[in-house]
């Protein structure tokens, strides 16, 4: 049997119980313990190479989640093209479009790419190295990006 008394307690077969709460204090210190070895591995890539893209590292984790992409592939592709955005005009950290695209900011064009990437039906379903060729045909790109990407793992 369950009755809310109107004290805001329950009342459980019998028992008596307070509401759980959780401080905000509390949950800080349970998400910074548990923090993803990914965020920390991207942070660490581009604090070496002092590179601006080190502020949306989050935002390419989210990105390559939600568009199931590798993790690596997004800030690699960005290291490759812009030295993880030092040369990056209209925010174009991918150099998309030959770097003729313009993003609104660094995380527009994260998540931007990465909806290309991960839903057209020109890169959708495609293995790392079919996607890489598609999107810089040169000899060789595709190998430097994926050198970046082991590069980014090692930090895991």
């Amino acid at each position: 049997m369950l009755k809310l008394l109107s004290s805001g307690l329950v009342v459980f077969a019998g028992v008596v119980c307070a509401p759980a709460t959780v401080s905000p204090v509390q949950f800080a210190q349970g998400s910074e313990a548990h923090q993803d070895a990914r965020l920390d591995a991207l942070r660490g890539f581009f604090d070496k190479a002092d590179c601006p893209a080190r502020e949306y590292s989050q935002a390419f984790l989210d990105a390559a989640d939600d568009y199931s992409l590798d993790w690596r592939l997004l800030p690699s592709i960005s290291f490759v093209e812009s030295t993880g955005g030092k040369a990056a005009p209209y925010n174009n950290i991918f150099g998309w479009d030959n770097g003729r695209s313009k993003f609104s900011s660094p995380t527009a064009a994260i998540w931007g790419v990465a909806y290309q990437l991960g839903e057209s039906k020109l890169y959708r379903d495609r293995s790392i190295d079919q996607l890489l060729s598609l999107y810089n045909p040169n000899p060789g790109y595709g190998a430097r990006v994926k050198s970046v990407m082991q590069q980014i793992a090692a930090l895991e």
